[in-house]
């Protein structure tokens, strides 16, 4: 068994079955409400879900311009926060975040705003912070293998190629390790 309550249809002719059909305008401001307490949403995240809830776009779109109007719903703000909060607690840089926001429905242009409240020194000394985190687990490897993996966790995390393998290379420099003879990417920045 799921666990899963299965959801009763009303007996006919109980009182609950005289009882018309619930206001769509209610189950938005419902619905909204109850996602927006749980964590802020984008308005996107929101109209899917009322979407989901089979609330006519029209009321959708009444109710999620009010919600809008009384600063519920404030996409720049939803941004901002994301892009510090995500670059601060997961080490990810301008791109990996833009692509997030953008998966949350927000549009490219305070997508641009946000990521780019992001400064370059903070983008590297975030990227060298993840590298002094990571490069212990990769010693005793082979240099080359060793410099693919950090390179590509930093990759992942949405660093340029150029800036990942700079990082990377000084890092392991300090270690004394030379990395002259392999391949520098910048050409892909």
């Amino acid at each position: 068994m799921s666990g899963r309550r299965r959801r009763r249809e009303p007996t006919e002719g109980s009182s609950a079955a005289d009882t018309p059909p619930a206001d769509p305008e209610a189950v938005a401001r419902d619905v909204c409400l109850r996602m927006l307490t749980m964590a802020p949403r984008t308005r996107a995240q929101l109209a899917d879900a009322l979407r989901r809830k089979n609330v006519p776009d029209d009321v959708a779109d009444n109710v999620l311009g009010r919600f809008t109007d009384v600063g519920l719903i404030d996409d720049e703000a939803f941004a901002q926060a994301w892009v510090q909060s995500r670059h601060t607690g997961r080490g990810l840089a301008k791109r990996a975040l833009a692509a997030e926001l953008r998966q949350r429905g927000v549009d490219n242009e305070t997508v641009q705003e946000a990521v780019e409240t992001l400064d370059p020194d903070q983008e590297e000394r975030t990227a060298r912070e993840l590298m002094a985190r990571k490069v212990a687990a990769t010693r005793g490897m082979d240099p080359a293998k060793r410099t693919r993996r950090l390179v590509g966790m930093l990759a992942r995390k949405g660093y340029s190629p150029g800036l990942a393998y700079r990082v990377v290379k000084e890092v392991l420099d300090e270690e004394g390790l030379e990395l002259e003879d392999l391949p520098d990417p910048t050409p892909w920045d």
